[in-house]
């Protein structure tokens, strides 16, 4: 096992520079995973890149949990040949928010995901395929429950913090209530306790649209000379909705056409109008990257997640903490609104914790947190270094 950097030379313009996916095999028989639908499964690889180095003391660890199509490339480049870096960029890398010449940063592609970590495309060690639809039900809490012995296989007793959005934010405050031991700190951005019942209505459109997919095949797709990408794009397409905002569409798009300044009066003619040729555009960049059948998992298991589960109110689930916390909401994420934000800060005051809540004025709807870096980095920023002092402190 190794805990140092993945990364090269940090002083490459702010970049991690070329850095390298790892992957571990966790859960093998007879320790394998309890799943929360009652299944035991395992074993179980996992994908994950590290930024930085890890320090003597193992206490500057910082763990990234992914949103519903992320994965664990957060930062830097595979290749000198690559065009596009990792999705969190700007925001991890030497002199950034996770600043990399300070911290240690993790990120592991969740359970369920298409990208390296087992998931619906892996091998079915039983039959030789792909375990396509059966694989067990994939809750938060299972991809909790891997994260968490990532961590420990590194040789990381305690994490400085965790972070995430999105569906990266319901990962962290479980992590928090189920394993409060393991950090010090807690940041969750554009998120909630759980998803409200016009956020399962879109993820069950999507669903709907790749299962109707003549080409879905009851997900046994594998192999096939084509799977359900026309049902895959539609599903990307109406959820990519629900990630901007009615102001930064109409800004972007208004009503203009795409290529011509009349109307051209052909109902089969789909790309009329810019957004419309957007939309189509996300959805066929998006199937050549990611998986129908982790797409059915990881959103049922978003539907599934609710933080209060099992606890007499949400401030009795976030009473298990012993972190800190950093609770992030922006004015036009319609997805996740401020309201479910305020939620969780009302909760976490009422169990006598700790929380600083910012609600972020951005045009950009959910995927605000994926966009604009600066006014979060002056928020995270100091929240770590605060994090980080408290904790050096503790163990001078």
């Amino acid at each position: 096992m190794t805990t140092e950097t993945t990364t090269s030379s940090d002083s490459e313009q702010g970049s991690v520079g070329i850095v390298e996916r790892k992957t571990v095999r966790l859960f093998d028989a007879p320790n394998q995973l309890d799943m929360k639908c009652g299944t035991k499964f395992g074993p179980i690889d996992v994908a994950y890149e590290t930024y930085g180095e890890l320090s003597e003391q193992r206490d500057n660890a910082i763990f990234v949990c992914h949103a519903l199509t992320g994965d664990a490339h957060v930062a830097g480049y595979h290749s000198p040949d690559d065009q596009k870096p990792g999705w969190w960029d700007e925001f991890v890398g030497p002199g950034k928010a996770l600043d990399t010449r300070k911290y240690f940063v993790i990120c592991a592609n969740a359970l369920g995901g298409c990208q390296g970590t087992t998931g619906p495309t892996s091998i079915d060690p039983d039959c030789g395929q792909p375990f396509a639809l059966n694989l067990p039900v994939i809750s938060i809490s299972d991809i909790i429950d891997v994260h968490a012995e990532l961590v420990r296989y590194l040789g990381i007793e305690k994490l400085l913090a965790i972070i995430g959005g999105s569906l990266g934010g319901m990962q962290v405050l479980d992590w928090a209530v189920r394993y409060p031991e393991q950090m010090d700190g807690v940041i969750c951005l554009a998120s909630g306790p759980r998803l409200s019942a016009q956020g399962i209505a879109f993820n069950a459109v999507g669903r709907r649209a790749i299962v109707v997919d003549p080409q879905y095949h009851a997900g046994d797709y594998y192999g096939k000379e084509e799977g359900p990408r026309y049902g895959l794009a539609l599903a990307r397409m109406v959820a990519h909705i629900t990630y901007l905002s009615e102001a930064s569409i109409e800004k972007k798009f208004g009503r203009r056409l795409q290529d011509s300044d009349e109307f051209a009066y052909k109902l089969e003619k789909e790309t009329e109008f810019q957004i419309e040729s957007y939309l189509h555009y996300q959805g066929k960049r998006f199937v050549e990257r990611f998986d129908a059948n982790s797409y059915m998992y990881l959103t049922k298991a978003m539907d599934y997640f609710d933080l209060a589960e099992g606890y007499e109110s949400l401030a009795d689930a976030l009473s298990q903490s012993q972190a800190s916390f950093l609770i992030a909401s922006y004015t036009t994420d319609w997805l996740f609104p401020t309201i479910q934000s305020r939620e969780i800060v009302t909760a976490l005051i009422g169990s006598g914790k700790r929380v600083t809540f910012a609600e972020f004025d951005s045009p950009f709807g959910h995927d605000s947190f994926l966009l604009e870096f600066e006014q979060l980095e002056e928020l995270v920023s100091p929240f770590l270094t605060q994090a980080f002092a408290a904790r050096r402190g503790k163990s001078s």
